[in-house]
């Protein structure tokens, strides 16, 4: 968003960098839940095997062929019309090409913002498909191909906002740093923290997300006592 740096735009800044000074102690709390579920879903070995060499096959393709920007960006733009859409705006404006992109809506904020970096847009798109598929057709026998999928659809959002998140990024700039970064690390870890108890059914969403706060509390109660 263009625009003259007000006094507001200032003080909101301000208040993001607070947040995220206090949402650390819960970046860390929520990684030691994810540990957890990773860890209480070892027994899908079935899943986990089919959905890493998935990963594994992108990576090969990330570190050897030519990057697909224009797949990349599209999905990076599409998810912010999709995020807006959902909060209640339009789109106004669209583009995305290999050099890059942006996309006009009528309504933003820090979620709409930041949701390319946390939301596999791609990954949404093969499980909603695949639901479809199944209900319609019973695509049950196909759930290996769907684990691949989804395993090479999640390297592919990892690895290439990594890949982006290398250069100065009109996004992050615009909801400060540090906040764009907790926000981030939270919103795919909570992603990973859904998503994984649904893969594998070995352990119940609700388990993971109360797993965050048990865990996140411990943090926050040690920080207490120094």
């Amino acid at each position: 968003m263009g625009g003259s740096h007000s006094g507001n735009h200032r003080m909101s800044k301000r208040i993001k960098l607070g947040v995220a000074i206090v949402l650390l102690p819960a970046c860390v709390g929520v990684a030691r839940a994810l540990i957890r579920v990773i860890e209480a879903s070892g027994n899908a070995s079935n899943i986990w095997v089919a959905t890493l060499a998935g990963a594994s096959c992108w990576l090969a393709i990330f570190l050897m062929l030519p990057k697909p920007m224009t797949l990349y960006v599209f999905g990076h733009e599409l998810t912010h019309a999709l995020w807006a859409w959902l909060f209640g705006g339009k789109v106004k404006r669209f583009k995305a090409t290999a050099k890059g992109g942006h996309v006009v809506v009528t309504k933003s904020n820090f979620i709409i913002t930041l949701a390319p970096y946390f939301f596999p847009i791609y990954t949404a798109a093969a499980i909603a498909v695949f639901l479809a598929g199944h209900l319609i057709w019973d695509w049950m026998r196909y759930a290996v191909y769907f684990h691949v999928l989804v395993g090479a659809s999640y390297a592919f959002h990892v690895t290439l906002t990594c890949h982006v998140l290398k250069q100065r990024q009109s996004d992050i700039v615009e909801e400060g740093y540090l906040f764009s970064a907790v926000i981030i690390w939270l919103s795919n870890a909570l992603v990973l923290l859904c998503g994984i108890p649904l893969l594998t059914r070995q352990v119940s969403v609700l388990s993971a997300l109360g797993w965050a706060w048990m865990e996140t509390g411990k943090v926050f109660l040690r920080l207490s006592q120094l």
